[in-house]
Parts: structure tokens; sequence; C-alpha cells
């Protein structure tokens, strides 16, 4: 049979992200069924974290990720409240005794297990790549297909499990059998990336450079009693390399598996191709949506309903990238992109009806707020959250804005969130989260220096003589005057932090008053100069 025909099949059989299509996907490597209530034929319609400090809310179909719950009466109690779900996925070992499996039979709500060694953003990740639902398809638009259904055909026609992954090694894609693989290859799926002691050892022994230079599949020998070995081939698109196909073998592929290898790799650039013109449009009109809603027009709630998102109750994030390469902005702009898929799938986990969209440098999402009381702090968590899954690898801050009660108040919320994430890079921070009632001094601050510097406005007074002596003599009589009044007139710790003696820096101190004219025993006087000195950033 040919990978087409089989790609074909599969691709007629197969329901549309149904509970049961996840679970062939993933395998037991993943998700364990620990108790069902028969029919598992349901379609899933999102991934959802559950947060015991807020409101539960899971629609028909979703699968809800039961972070810390654990125990039987826990586990009934949740089905319970989550009645429309599709499924419940608790960490094993699950205690289903009978009030479990009676509970489950009664809701029609199945248990899941997951392994311990996967941690929940892995399989929130694992579960969102495997239900790919195109939100923003017009009615009536057919489905392409998906490289998952594609990496089950290559399995069947090589028999072996199979990962599709982009030219950095991530994991694109999957076959059903990882467990029949070795330690290695679970590790990749469970990561969505191949490990970097294994990249270490293939780009050592130079295999990468074999498989990219060679136009049909290559068997690599691991020689390692843990890891089997491997055939490969490289994904192309004319001379450029787009990814690779890779299959656990413990022997060389007969001429037969070789070809249709090789023919894999050309249909499997055809779907990469698609599905990266696909992406494009889709983020490009996911980013116009975004954007009139985060102006909050007249034309916000028509694109509200196309994002299907929520229209009260909300919060604006703000996060940026702050160690992209500029050296080079193609890589550049795939972090970022990269980086707010990772933001999407964050606060779409939280809520259903959030959106996330890379609208220039910065990635926004509007998260709906149903806690009464404490919203932005709430905000303020869900971001902070978000920093620590992305891990240091991202060196990044997020900024919050104020609640929205309407549509009308978003852009509103976006602004807060712009000057709080503002205010973060002036700090010279990354991996933190602020909201905009706690740094909003420092954006007022930012707020007049920015109209300062657009009317072309200079020092005056004192502290403008501070500067020009400091210009023509090299002193550093406006340093000396800054430390005097952050250390609150303390001479010591003032000369501590300008690292001079105590008496040189009375020295200073006494010349710089004659000079300036200031008098410190003036509150205006000093609250003057100190403004100054944070506005005009000298």
């Amino acid at each position: 049979m040919s990978l087409h025909v089989e790609y074909r099949d599969q691709m007629r059989n197969r329901p549309r992200a149904s509970l049961g299509r996840i679970l062939q996907d993933l395998g037991s490597t993943v998700l364990d069924v620990a108790a069902s209530p028969g029919d598992l034929d349901i379609e899933v319609t999102g991934v959802h974290i559950y947060d015991p400090l807020d409101e539960l809310i899971v629609p028909r179909g979703g699968i809800l990720l039961a972070v810390g719950v654990q125990g039987a009466a826990d586990i009934c109690a949740l089905l319970g409240r989550a009645p429309q779900a599709a499924g419940v996925v608790v960490k094993l070992p699950v205690d289903a005794d009978e009030r479990v499996r009676a509970t489950v039979l009664e809701t029609g709500v199945a248990v899941l297990g997951l392994t311990r060694a996967a941690s929940w953003s892995q399989v929130a990740a694992l579960l969102r790549s495997l239900l790919a639902e195109g939100d923003l398809a017009e009615p009536g638009q057919e489905s392409q297909g998906d490289l998952f259904s594609l990496a089950n055909a290559v399995c069947a026609l090589l028999d072996a499990p199979v990962t599709i992954e982009d030219r950095s090694s991530r994991v694109l894609a999957f076959s059903g059998r990882q467990d029949e693989a070795d330690p290695g290859r679970v590790e990749t799926v469970l990561g969505r990336e191949v490990p970097e002691r294994y990249l270490r050892l293939l780009d050592e022994r130079g295999e990468f450079k074999r498989l990219y230079q060679s136009r049909e599949p290559i068997y690599i020998e691991i020689d390692d009693g843990t890891v089997v070995n491997r055939a490969a081939v490289a994904v192309r698109s004319g001379d450029e390399i787009l990814g690779s196909i890779w299959a656990v073998v413990h022997e060389p592929l007969s001429a037969q598996r070789q070809r249709a290898l090789a023919d894999a790799a050309k249909i499997v650039a055809l779907q990469l191709l698609r599905e990266r013109a696909g992406a494009d449009t889709q983020r490009r009109m996911r980013a116009d949506l975004l954007s009139t809603v985060l102006a909050g027009g007249t034309d916000a709630a028509e694109a509200a309903e196309r994002l299907g998102i929520a229209t009260t109750r909300l919060c604006v994030l703000a996060a940026q990238l702050s160690d992209v390469d500029a050296a080079d902005p193609a890589r550049g702009e795939s972090d970022r992109q990269r980086f707010c898929d990772a933001l999407a799938l964050h606060v779409g986990a939280i809520h259903p009806k959030a959106a996330a969209a890379l609208i220039g440098s910065v990635a926004y999402a509007v998260l709906p707020l149903h806690s009464a009381g404490e919203e932005e702090a709430r905000a303020v968590r869900v971001a902070e959250s978000f920093l620590a899954r992305v891990g240091p690898r991202h060196a990044a801050n997020v900024g919050a804005g104020r609640l929205a009660l309407s549509l009308s108040q978003v852009a509103r919320s976006r602004a807060d969130a712009d000057r709080a994430l503002r205010v973060l890079r002036a700090r010279g921070t990354t991996g933190q989260a602020a909201g905009y009632t706690a740094v909003h001094f420092e954006s007022l601050l930012l707020q007049v220096a920015d109209v300062a510097a657009a009317e072309e406005q200079t020092p005056t007074g004192p502290y403008q003589r501070l500067l020009d002596h400091d210009a023509e003599h090299g002193t550093e009589l406006a340093a000396t005057l800054r430390a005097y009044l952050d250390a609150f007139g303390e001479v010591n710790i003032a000369a501590a932090q300008m690292h001079i003696h105590a008496n040189t820096f009375r020295y200073r101190l006494k010349r710089l008053l004659e000079i300036s004219g200031l008098d410190l025993a003036d509150p205006d006087a000093r609250l003057t100069a100190m403004l100054q000195m944070r506005i005009f950033g000298r």
C-alpha cells in the first residue's frame, strides 16, 4: 500500500479531535484510561487547567487537567462539577475505586491517568497540538489534514514509531506506538524536542551533516545499550531544509521501506509548506482581529465575536522578549512567534474565551477574569505562572492592565499593560511581571519624559547649573546630589554608594551647594531636583 493511500484512508476514517483519537495518538506513553464511561468517540473542544481558587468553567467536550487533585473523593467531586467535560486528567497512580467508576458512568466523563514523567505544561501542549483546532477557518473550508495523520501513516508503512521534527529538532508531530521506543524517544515526545545530550551526540558524529546532505534516507547506529538505532530522512523544499522524519528501527530499512520513507518526506514537505502558508494567514488574521479588539472602537464587538473571546471583565497582558537576536531578523521573528504561541496556549488553558496574538514585537493576550476583586493581582499571577513555565530560556517581561468591564475599556487596559511593560524594560529587569497600579508613578514619570523630549525641553535651575559644571570640569556633582537625596541625607550611606570617603563626600556636597544655589532645607527644591533627575535621566 502506498503512503498516499494509507494517509488518505487514515484521514477518511479518523474522527475529528475525538477523545479516542487522542488516546490512540498519544498511546500509553503519556495518557492511560483509568475509568471509562464506555464510548470514547466524543469530540474534544479544548484543554482547560483546573484552578481551585477560580470559577470552574469547562464547556462541553473540554479536557480538564486536574492539577493537584488526588484521591477518589476529590475526583468524584470534580466529575460532578464538570459534567460536560470529555475527560478529566489526574496524575498517576489514579485512585479509581468503585465510587469513581460509578461517577464516571453517571456523568459520562472519562478519568485519564497522566504519567508522572510528564509535566502539566507538556501535556497541555501535546493535547493542543493534537486538537489542531483551526478556530478562524471559514465555514465550509475543508481541512488539509495534519502532520499527526501523516506520522501515523508513515508508522504503518515502516512498522516503526515515527516523529516529524523541524530544523531545530523540535517535534512537530509523532505517531502512535511511542511506548515501543526507547527512553530517549519518550523524553523527546514529552518535551516536544530532542534532548540536548542526544543533539550533541549526533552533531559530534556528523549525523546531521550527513542527513542534510543526503537526498535519501540514512541509517544511524547509536551504539548505545539504552537507545535504539534510527532511520531518518531530510524534508526539503528545493534546497531549503524544512525538517526531518525519524523512525525508531532495529536494523536498516528494506529497499521498499527506504522508498516509502523518501516518498513520505515529499508529502511532509508539501504539508509543512501548506501549514506554514496557512499559519501565516491565520496569524495575520488573528493579529488584525485582536488589534481591533484592543483599539476598542465600533468594530471591536464583531472582531471579538470572530475570535470567540469574552466581551466583559477583561484584562490585557503585554509580553515581550528582551533577548531577540537583532542580527538575524528572521530568527528573531520566529522566536517572538513561538513565544506568542506559548502565551496563547497558557491563557487558552486558563479560559476558553481568551486570545493572544503577536502585534509588532509585543505578544498581547486578552484574558477574561470572573473572580470578584483583585482582578489585576489575578492577572499578574497568570503572567508570573507563564514566565515560570517558559523558563529562563526566554528573557521576557509581562505587563498587566487594569480590568476592563466592557470592550470599550479594553484600549485603556492595553495602554496600562504597555506602560507597565515599559517600566520593567526601563528598570533593566527580565523574567518579571507587573500590574499597572504597581508601577503607576514610574509610568507617569516616563510619560512626562516623553513630553519633555518631544518639546525639546532641558533641565533648568540648580540642577542645570550642576550639569553644566560637570560637563565643563569633569566633576561628578550631579551624581553626588543624586546619591545624597537617594540616601535621605545619610552622608555615610551616600559616600559608600559613590565609593569615596565620607569627608570627601561632605566637601563635594558643600561645593555643589555653592555652585547650584540649591536649598536642601526647602522640600520643594529637593523635589524639583529629584524629578528633573528622573525625567531627564542624567
